[in-house]
């Protein structure tokens, strides 16, 4: 079988864990939220754009439900896209026919390019399906994450291929792709602001053509009316994530502990080369042009926050996962070259990894749902729904 019915594998097994994982945990309090927050359908909220709200709502009223299960399908829907994203984005990275003629040879050499292209693809899939901030939370829960995630990878691919190719249908896609991406986060802008100075590298030529101004006014469009709902309710939505960056006391160590809380939600193993391949891939410059790309879209969200933690006591760890996805494509191919020189110790460490993650999730449901230890404090207690409480309160009349 080759790469893309592995794929094809992974997409299938992954979506079945979370949907058992949807129905055996309860929504968690940022869910709950944006479930109870989404039943009023409106072009903004307090404090993100709507597209995961209308995701959740528009479920809920479809199936008549606001189970858990059933307001995180279109999420799992979503990163099953975001894995096939992944594949083919990093296969045409990998394995375009451009890159074989740079080799001077067209045939069996242009067939080895597309197969270590699709090998990339698998494990770049992979790798992304076992990084718990992206795999499980982005993967299956009711947050803005979801459709950013796929938005992006769906921006990279079209806008890799406008570069390349120059055809208008991809530049209309980044554009298009780029406007669900700030439907979903504002922080999309920071990867907005990296391709520019990318294509301003790789393809300076199209800064003077009219199809990225056009890609540009499609996104803001799309985007246009969150800015009207933010007009017309005192910008509170802008304001509200604006004061997130507000000075504090400086702290110069605080940078050090949102690295480490970035490489945690990652899976430290699995943050380090991700962070040592997007260095290298600055350091080298725009002559390897793939990976000069990825390195620039996951600029802002990488450096940014890590700054801003310095002064900033409310930044969260999980905000700079969008910038690291961009690495990913470069992870896959590092390890399909590490799956070449070292087969069997990198097999046992992936396979090591997917154990680890799937025993300990089922351990956490299983806590979650039979409270065996009775932890104080028990942190898994924000998974619990309180549902129940419905049936108690009318049965005291209240």
């Amino acid at each position: 079988m080759g790469a893309r019915g592995w794929v094809g594998w992974l997409i299938l097994g992954t979506a079945l864990l979370r949907l058992v994982l949807a129905w055996a945990v309860g929504l968690g309090v940022d869910e709950s939220y944006m479930v109870a927050a989404g039943r009023e359908i409106a072009w903004g909220y307090f404090d993100h754009p709507p597209l995961s709200w209308w995701l959740s709502a528009g479920m809920a009223r479809l199936v008549g439900s606001e189970a858990a299960v059933v307001v995180r399908l279109p999420f799992i829907a979503l990163f099953a896209l975001s894995t096939w994203l992944m594949f083919a984005w990093t296969r045409d990275l990998f394995g375009a026919s451009r890159a074989c003629g740079a080799v001077g040879e067209m045939g069996d050499t242009s067939r080895a390019f597309g197969a270590a292209g699709a090998r990339a693809g698998l494990w770049a899939a992979v790798a992304l399906n076992m990084a718990p901030v992206l795999g499980v939370t982005t993967g299956g829960w009711v947050l803005p994450d979801g459709p950013l995630v796929a938005a992006l990878l769906g921006f990279g691919l079209c806008l890799h291929r406008a570069i390349e190719r120059g055809m208008w249908r991809w530049w209309l896609g980044a554009g298009v792709c780029a406007g669900l991406a700030m439907l979903s986060k504002y922080t999309a802008v920071l990867t907005f602001a990296g391709a520019l100075v990318a294509v301003s590298m790789l393809g300076r030529h199209w800064l003077v053509r009219p199809q990225p101004w056009v890609a540009g006014l499609v996104a803001a469009l799309l985007f246009s009316p969150v800015v009207a709902w933010n007009v017309a309710h005192g910008w509170a939505s802008f304001a509200f994530q604006a004061g997130r960056a507000g000075a504090r006391k400086l702290d110069l160590a605080a940078p050090l502990v949102t690295v480490a809380g970035e490489a945690l939600f990652l899976l430290p193993w699995l943050w380090l080369p991700l962070a040592m391949l997007w260095a290298r891939a600055l350091r080298r410059g725009p002559g390897e042009r793939a990976p000069w790309l990825l390195a620039w879209l996951g600029f802002g969200p990488i450096v940014l926050f890590v700054v801003i933690s310095a002064w900033s006591p409310r930044v969260l760890y999980h905000w700079a996962a969008p910038g690291y996805l961009f690495v990913f494509p470069l992870l896959g191919r590092w390890l399909a070259g590490r799956l070449d020189l070292r087969p069997v110790a990198t097999r046992r460490a992936l396979a090591g990894t997917a154990g680890f993650l799937v025993v300990g999730l089922g351990l956490a449901a299983a806590e979650l749902n039979l409270n065996l230890l009775r932890l104080a404090g028990d942190p898994l207690r924000q998974g619990l729904d309180w549902t129940p409480l419905r049936g108690v309160l009318a049965g005291r009349g209240l």
